[in-house]
C-alpha cells in the first residue's frame, strides 16, 4: 500500500478533514472581521488621542493604551481562552465549538490589530495633516482623506499579520475545544500517534497562511500609490538619444586643415 492509498483510507482525512478546515476558516473569518470592525477604530482613536494628535485626550488616551491594550496583549492565548469561557458561554451559548472560540479569538487580536494601526498612522508625514488643517479641513476630514489614504498600504500589511496570527491561534484554541485544525492535529496526531495526519494537516496550515500573505502582500502593492507613482515615472521617462558617432573616415578629413596651416607657418 503505497501513501497515497494509506491517506485515502485514512478516516482522519477523508472525514474529519474538510469539516476541520471548514471550522478554522470558520474561526479565521468571524475573528477577523470583528477584529477589523473593532481593532482599526481603536487604533485610530489611540493615534489621534495621543499627546500632539489631532485631538488629544491624554487620560483617555492612557487608559486605553496603557491598561487595556497592553494588558490583554500580555496575556497569553491559551490562558486568555481559558479566562474568557464563562464570556464565551454568556455570548455563543456554548463554550466549545468554532464559534464560542471566536469570542477570545476576537478579544486577543483586537489589541494586536489596533497597535499596528496605530503604527501605521504614526507613519504618515506630519506636513500633510498639517497641510490639510491649514486649508481648513476638520478633523474627521483629515483622518478620512490624508491618514487613511497614506496609511493604507501599512493597514492591508497590518491586517494581513492580524489574520496569519489568527490561524496560529485557532490552533490552540482546538486543543482547548475550539475545534479546527489544531483539534484534528491533537486527537489523531498526538493522541493515536497518526503521523500522517499529523503532516496533512500542517501543510494545510501553511498553505492557508502562504494564501493570506500572497494575497496580502498583492493588496498592499496595488493600494500603495506611492510605489505606483514611481512606476509609472519610470516607465514614462524617456530615453536620452545617444549622440551621433563620428564615422572614422571623417577624422583624417577635420585633422587636414590644421596640419596645412602648421606647413604654411613654418
Amino acid at each position: 500500500m503505497n501513501l497515497f492509498e494509506e491517506l485515502a483510507n485514512n478516516p482522519g482525512i477523508t472525514k474529519a478533514l474538510p469539516e476541520a478546515v471548514a471550522d478554522t476558516l470558520l474561526m479565521v473569518g468571524v475573528s477577523g472581521f470583528f477584529t477589523l470592525l473593532i481593532g482599526l477604530p481603536l487604533g485610530i482613536f489611540l493615534h489621534t488621542s495621543a499627546p500632539g494628535g489631532l485631538r488629544p485626550m491624554p487620560v483617555t488616551n492612557r487608559i486605553l493604551s496603557d491598561i487595556i491594550v497592553n494588558i490583554t496583549r500580555s496575556i497569553p492565548f491559551a490562558i486568555l481562552m481559558v479566562i474568557l469561557i464563562p464570556f464565551s458561554r454568556l455570548v455563543t451559548g456554548s463554550s466549545i465549538g468554532p464559534l464560542a472560540a471566536c469570542v477570545p479569538l476576537s478579544i486577543g487580536t483586537i489589541p494586536f490589530f489596533a497597535r499596528l494601526v496605530e503604527t501605521s498612522l504614526r507613519d504618515v508625514a506630519g506636513g500633510k495633516i498639517d497641510a490639510a488643517l491649514v486649508m481648513g479641513s476638520t478633523r474627521m476630514q483629515v483622518i478620512r482623506k490624508v491618514l487613511m489614504p497614506e496609511a493604507l498600504p501599512g493597514l492591508v500589511a497590518a491586517l494581513t499579520t492580524t489574520l496569519v496570527t489568527l490561524v496560529g491561534y485557532s490552533a490552540m484554541a482546538g486543543i482547548i475545544g475550539g475545534g479546527g485544525l489544531g483539534r484534528l492535529a491533537y486527537n489523531y496526531g498526538v493522541q493515536r500517534f497518526d503521523t500522517a495526519v499529523m503532516v496533512v494537516t500542517i501543510v494545510i496550515i501553511v498553505a492557508i497562511v502562504q494564501i493570506i500573505q500572497l494575497a496580502g502582500d498583492f493588496a498592499a502593492r496595488r493600494v500603495d500609490h506611492r510605489s505606483a507613482a514611481g512606476t509609472t515615472r519610470r516607465r514614462r521617462r524617456p530615453s536620452r538619444a545617444a549622440a551621433p558617432a563620428v564615422p572614422a573616415a571623417d577624422a583624417p578629413a577635420a585633422e587636414a586643415p590644421a596640419t596645412d596651416d602648421a606647413r604654411t607657418r613654418v
